[in-house]
């Protein structure tokens, strides 16, 4: 599954807005927006996005 499919899961299974992820994630709020329209996020970016993912959903940050 392609990084993008996996935020947008993520999206819509937390209600978070995209402005708010990319903000949280990787310090850019146009992150998610970039993506979409075509930017290829480096390896060491969606390893940071996985991560984020992953602590975010066992619970170890708050909405």
């Amino acid at each position: 599954m392609s990084i993008l499919r996996r935020i947008e899961k993520f999206l819509r299974d937390t209600g978070m807005a995209p402005t708010r992820f990319g903000r949280d994630a990787a310090r850019d709020p146009r992150l998610v927006f970039d993506i979409r329209n075509g930017r290829e996020p480096s390896a060491r970016m969606i390893r940071r996005l996985e991560h984020f993912m992953s602590i975010f959903q066992r619970g170890a940050i708050s909405q």
